[in-house]
């Protein structure tokens, strides 16, 4: 018997714009060898539990690596308000991630002041677009440390 779609993070519910479900499935069929055509920065698959729904969702982002944890940027393109997937792992910070043919649970948490600067200089270095989001914003843009449940 398959659990219903959503109600566990190795069955989610997919982002659902359309670039981004193509990403996933090509994602997920390749076993991770894909990136993000732009700028060819590696991508993740990130599993959240929604704060308000309970059900798990996927998407996926850009990512850099720092000491054996993944490092995300909750830019949003530099509008205004946070990712869903960002509020979502504040309040329920146990997620699911998928890194090339591994998939793992993950703890997330923001970046403190002091860490933030060098892991946004490696993540702009990677995706130059994040410096013009944060531009755009008001908004201080998120750097997200994931780190491996072992």
């Amino acid at each position: 018997m398959t659990d219903a779609p959503g109600t566990t993070p190795e069955n989610p519910i997919d982002n659902d714009a359309e670039w981004v479900k193509k990403q996933i499935d090509e994602y997920v069929a390749t076993d991770g060898d894909l990136t993000f055509s732009k700028s060819q920065a590696p991508l993740l698959l990130l599993t959240t539990k929604g704060r308000k729904s309970g059900v798990w969702r996927r998407t996926a982002l850009i990512h850099g690596e720092d000491g054996g944890r993944q490092i995300i940027v909750a830019s949003l393109g530099g509008a205004p308000k946070h990712p869903v997937w960002y509020l979502n792992l504040e309040a329920n910070p146990e997620v699911y991630l998928q890194v090339g043919a591994k998939s793992f649970y993950g703890t997330a948490r923001t970046a403190t002041a002091e860490e933030k600067p060098a892991l946004w200089a490696k993540m702009v270095a990677l995706y130059p677009d994040y410096a013009d989001y944060q531009v755009k914003t008001d908004r201080e843009i998120p750097v997200v440390i994931i780190d491996p449940k072992v």
